[in-house]
C-alpha cells in the first residue's frame, strides 16, 4: 500500500503546525546526528526519498551537491516545498517512494528523512537503492525507532494523576503494520526490529558505518523543556550505509 495521508486535509493542517514543519532542520533535534552520516556533498547528485517539505533538499544543495531530486507522493507537501524553493539544482517530483524508476548508478547519495517507516517493504527499498547508487555510495536514512512503533498507541504510560510512568514496549518481534494515532486516528506505519533494518541493508548490499538512537542534547531541552521526556526513551532511529 503507498499511503498518502499527507495529502488529508485536517492531517496536513495538523503536521505543518510541528516545530520541524515550521522551523525546518533547525527544529529537529536530531539533525545535527543525521548531517554527521552524510559523505563530502560536493558536486554529488543526490535522492531524497519523501522529502517533504524540502528542507534537507535545500540544506544538500547548499552544502554542495550538484544536483538533487526529492519525491515524495504528497501533491500537498511538494507544493510547500516548490514554494520555499528556488535553487535551480534541486528538482521535486511526485511519486511514491516504492517506484523509484531511475537508472543504475545514478546517484552518488539517497537520503530518507523519517519516511521509510511508512513503506512495507523496506528489502525492496534498501536493493532499489542500492541498484541506483554508484559503488561507494551513501545510503543515509532516519525512521521512528522501533521502541517507538512496536505499539499502536505510541504514548506513554500514565498515572492517575496524569504523570508520565514509562514508555512501553510490547508486541516488539510482531513486526508489521500499525494503526498508529499520530495527528489524526488511523496513521498507518509498517514496524520493524533493530535487527531487521540493519539485515536488510546487509543482505542488500550495504556495509553499516553508523547506527544512532538520538535524544534531545542538554541545550536542546533548556531551550525547549517540552523535550525533557524524550530524553528517557529515543525517538528516532539513523542509519549510514555505504554501496559494497
Amino acid at each position: 500500500m503507498k499511503q498518502n495521508i499527507y495529502d488529508d486535509p485536517s492531517f496536513f493542517a495538523g503536521y505543518s503546525k510541528l516545530k520541524r514543519s515550521t522551523d525546518g532542520l533547525a527544529g529537529a533535534p536530531e539533525w545535527p546526528l543525521f548531517r554527521s552520516m552524510l559523505p563530502d556533498l560536493a558536486g554529488a547528485r543526490v535522492l531524497d526519498l519523501g522529502c517533504g517539505f524540502g528542507a534537507l533538499c535545500r540544506y544538500l544543495a547548499e552544502a554542495g551537491a550538484k544536483h538533487v531530486i526529492g519525491i515524495d507522493l504528497s501533491e500537498k507537501m511538494l507544493a510547500t516545498a516548490a514554494e520555499r524553493t528556488s535553487d535551480p539544482r534541486i528538482e521535486y517530483r511526485r511519486g511514491a517512494i516504492e517506484d523509484l524508476g531511475f537508472a543504475a548508478g545514478s546517484f552518488d547519495l539517497v537520503v530518507s528523512s523519517l519516511a521509510l517507516h511508512y513503506v512495507e517493504r523496506f528489502d525492496r527499498i534498501a536493493a532499489s537503492v542500492r541498484d541506483v547508487l554508484v559503488p561507494g555510495g551513501a545510503f543515509c536514512i532516519s525512521v521512528e525507532h522501533p521502541m517507538f512503533t512496536a505499539r499502536e498507541s505510541q504514548t506513554w504510560h500514565l498515572d492517575e494523576s496524569g504523570r508520565r510512568l514509562h514508555w512501553p514496549v510490547d508486541d516488539y518481534r510482531k513486526e508489521g503494520i500499525r494503526h498508529a494515532r499520530w495527528i489524526a486516528d488511523d496513521v498507518v506505519k509498517y514496524h520493524r526490529s533493530v535487527e531487521t533494518y540493519v539485515n536488510t541493508l546487509i543482505d542488500a548490499g550495504f556495509a553499516i558505518t553508523r547506527l544512532y538512537e538520538p535524544v534531545p542534547s542538554d541545550a536542546d531541552v533548556e531551550v525547549r523543556p517540552e523535550l525533557a521526556d524524550d530524553r528517557r526513551r529515543p525517538m528516532f532511529m539513523m542509519l549510514g550505509a555505504i554501496r559494497r
